[in-house]
């Protein structure tokens, strides 16, 4: 059956009632050169063992995470996820589950929420986190206009070596919302950054670590922000790093936020992932999104509860401290699960074998006199100099069956082409690396 509810006589009386005649004047606004006059040519019918026949052959054409060596990070990374990840997830009264605005009937989506919070306060080091937001490089944004909201003033500072596309975002926000955003160009070698703050900046974000690998300790510069009013954000892309590396909370940061995506959520061809959200307690009500807050109820037995939600969908308009519509519930559900299975010590152990794997291909690049490791500090991620194009070089490896890191001209353009993002995780082997250095080697 088709889920058509509407007659012609309805289409019609709903076209008069808002002053047009057909469905097309309501993209008149579109440029004639932007709109396609006829749809692609679609096949209409199929039966189900011929849609699987097609996806299946097109499927056996893309080249899987699992089935090569894998060097791939700059936002997205590979990790092992348990199977009880995925097992719980999928359970009915998660899967299906939504908004959980009638708190009697919705306590297990609420407290798997308050104790991703907690969760995410405890990584980062922060008094407050919210339910989830879209991603890391949205909950950037989204600090970045808590930020203008709290000081009432109207410039960003992005430090160089933040990911693009967080970047990017920010900038987006930042045309439409009217406020500026000022960044110098990439630094590659991972040099220390000067901020030329003024009475109007209200915050300056840096990466940690940044988007070339380097860690950098922000207790100084949180000192600095904090003597003239502004606010440090400080952004992460791999959350596992927090299991090894200063809490961004404890060097001063005023708000945290990132990609939570390397915990249960897996890569998923780039989407959908997590972003993470913490602050200090004093912001908390100019903070984005949903927090779901512990409580008793009228018989004294603990219960869970939507807190507080600054959101247009509760509150009018004008007040709304964001847009964004909704968390990311199930990923957040999912990284909830891996980070309890993981336990404290265990996030640690995994982070240490990350950092470990990396270094073990940075010795051994060490020993290539043709590549030049730029990074003196690293997670499990690096930027390289090659003496030839880095995109050429990962398509000829792809082509040997081998995944061999990201080109930074991917993200920056030509100019960078001489630089190799490289990343190891758990997931990386001996062989793995062995195959890297013999590909580089013959090169």
């Amino acid at each position: 059956m088709r889920y058509l509810p509407h007659t012609d006589a309805i289409r019609q009386d709903m076209l008069k009632a808002i002053g047009v005649t057909s469905p097309d004047d309501l993209f008149q606004d579109i440029p004639e050169n932007l709109l396609n006059p006829e749809f692609p040519s679609l096949t209409k019918h199929q039966s189900e063992l011929e849609v699987d026949r097609f996806f299946k052959r097109h499927a056996a054409n893309t080249t899987q995470a699992g089935d090569a060596p894998f060097f791939l990070g700059a936002g997205c990374y590979r990790h092992h996820i348990p199977t009880a990840v995925d097992h719980l997830i999928q359970r009915g009264e998660f899967l299906t589950s939504y908004t959980p605005y009638q708190p009697e009937i919705s306590q297990g989506t609420l407290q798997y929420l308050f104790e991703f919070q907690t969760q995410v306060c405890l990584l980062t080091g922060m008094d407050v986190a919210n339910a989830s937001m879209y991603d890391g490089a949205t909950a950037t944004a989204e600090a970045v206009m808590m930020a203008q909201r709290i000081t009432k003033r109207r410039q960003a500072i992005l430090s160089s070596n933040i990911h693009p596309h967080y970047s990017d975002v920010i900038k987006t926000y930042g045309h439409h919302c009217e406020f500026d955003v000022d960044q110098n160009l990439p630094m590659p070698t991972g040099e220390s950054e000067h901020f030329n703050i003024t009475e109007d900046t209200a915050c300056i974000v840096v990466q940690y670590p940044d988007f070339f690998g380097h860690v950098h300790d922000f207790t100084q510069l949180a000192d600095t922000c904090h003597k003239t009013g502004t606010l440090l954000i400080v952004c992460f892309n791999e959350v596992v790093s927090l299991g090894l590396l200063k809490a961004p909370g404890d060097m001063g940061a005023d708000i945290v936020c990132g990609e939570g995506q390397a915990l249960g959520v897996g890569l998923n061809f780039g989407g959908p992932t997590v972003g993470l959200f913490a602050t200090r307690q004093t912001y908390l009500r100019q903070m984005p999104g949903r927090i779901c807050g512990e409580t008793v109820d009228a018989d004294g037995k603990r219960g869970y509860t939507l807190t507080l939600s600054t959101r247009e969908q509760h509150i009018r308009r004008e007040k709304a401290t964001s847009n964004i519509c909704t968390n990311s519930g199930l990923c957040a559900l999912a990284f909830t699960i891996h980070l309890t299975l993981l336990g404290e010590v265990g996030l640690q152990r995994l982070a240490k074998t990350n950092h470990a794997k990396a270094i073990q291909l940075k010795e051994k690049l060490d020993k290539t006199e043709r590549i030049s490791v730029l990074n003196t500090s690293f997670f499990n991620e690096f930027v390289v100099r090659v003496p030839f194009s880095s995109q050429k070089f990962i398509d000829d490896a792809a082509n040997q069956g081998l995944l061999a890191g990201v080109s930074v001209s991917r993200l920056l353009g030509k100019d960078y082409d001489n630089l190799l993002l490289l990343c190891c995780t758990e997931m990386t082997t001996d062989y793995d690396i062995d195959k890297l250095l013999t590909f580089i080697n013959a090169y």
